[in-house]
């Protein structure tokens, strides 16, 4: 199970059973629109609040990855999902709508691929049979929060990322037909004193390159044994930063397989400043985009690396820097 020091091969390869990628507006207008199963052309998604807006996003996107699973909803033994909100409100809301037992986490926008990792675990272990996670976030909830309210029309840097409106979930089992869960590598937290909360990609590009760097250390494979390594949403910025640090650490990274969601979500002319961000960006990218195209025969290996920033408004308000992680998944099929 635990493979070198900080990751674990899952020998039984659960299968990833059924997976759904929900957007909003901006989503349906971006680079891979094709591969969403839910598109929604109200960014209130007939809710009254933003927050309402994304719980229902994520109840969506559930819904259907156990539908697509052909897995009945009481034979899943677990929810594993964290997000954006205070308190981890859109997946705990979630949680009660599916009357599903709950696991409730928060990695920041890492929280995609932990929750994969964990859900992997407990089938790997034995611990459950099927479990299904996901994790979501939306553009207007997450920018009140952490920023300002859209309504307010601050200006903002070329560094800035857009946080997408979306929602991605999988149905994990312990047999049947799918793409695979091969291995997971559990980052560790780097804090490099980036403080700057328009400017994510630069916090969060050390951890990526940390966490990747190490998934190949413990495994002992070459970069080139994966069609495509994708980080979370470091965006532009932060792509060319991390491309930067395995340059200076001797790490030859193909730079033909190595990409980032945030940077492949949305078309090259969205108003989207550095890229897509969020935990929906690395959500969606992965449950719709990259497992489609792994169905259709275009890829067969994927390194999924999620990157997560740990900060709160608080923490900014106290003049503290940003914190950041990165969980890697390797998907195969």
């Amino acid at each position: 199970m635990i493979t070198g020091h900080q990751s674990w091969v899952f020998k039984s390869k659960p299968v990833i059973l059924g997976s759904c990628a929900v957007g909003g507006p901006f989503e349906a207008k971006g680079a891979i629109k094709e591969d969403f199963d839910i598109l929604h052309q109200d960014i209130w998604v007939g809710q009254d609040s933003f927050e309402k807006a994304e719980k229902k996003i994520l109840e969506e996107a559930c819904q259907l990855a156990i539908k697509k699973s052909n897995i009945k909803k009481d034979k899943i033994q677990f929810f594993v999902s964290g997000d954006l909100m205070n308190q981890i409100i859109t997946s705990s809301f979630t949680a009660r709508t599916l009357g599903i037992p709950y696991f409730g986490v928060f990695g920041a926008c890492s929280s995609s691929m932990e929750g994969l990792a964990l859900a992997s675990l407990m089938v790997e272990s034995k611990a459950a049979q099927y479990v299904i996670t996901g994790t979501s976030s939306h553009n207007s909830s997450a920018e009140k929060q952490f920023r300002y309210p859209t309504e307010y029309g601050s200006q903002k840097p070329p560094t800035a990322q857009w946080t997408v409106t979306g929602a991605g979930a999988a149905v994990i089992g312990h047999e049947g037909q799918g793409p695979r869960v091969t291995s997971a590598t559990i980052g560790k937290v780097i804090d490099m004193g980036i403080s700057d909360p328009f400017n994510m990609g630069a916090a969060m590009a050390p951890a990526a390159v940390d966490t990747i760097e190490a998934h190949f250390r413990d495994f002992n494979i070459e970069p080139s044994y994966y069609d495509v390594i994708a980080t979370g949403d470091l965006g532009k910025v932060g792509h060319k930063i991390a491309s930067n640090l395995f340059e200076e650490h001797g790490f030859k990274m193909p730079s033909n397989i190595f990409t980032d969601c945030g940077k492949i979500i949305y078309e090259e002319d969205q108003p989207v400043f550095a890229g897509g961000s969020g935990c929906g960006c690395s959500a969606v990218v992965t449950y719709g985009h990259f497992l489609k195209r792994m169905l259709k025969g275009e890829l067969k290996r994927i390194l999924i690396v999620a990157t997560g920033a740990l900060m709160s408004p608080m923490s900014y308000q106290q003049k503290e820097s940003i914190p950041s992680v990165a969980h890697a998944v390797s998907i195969e099929i």
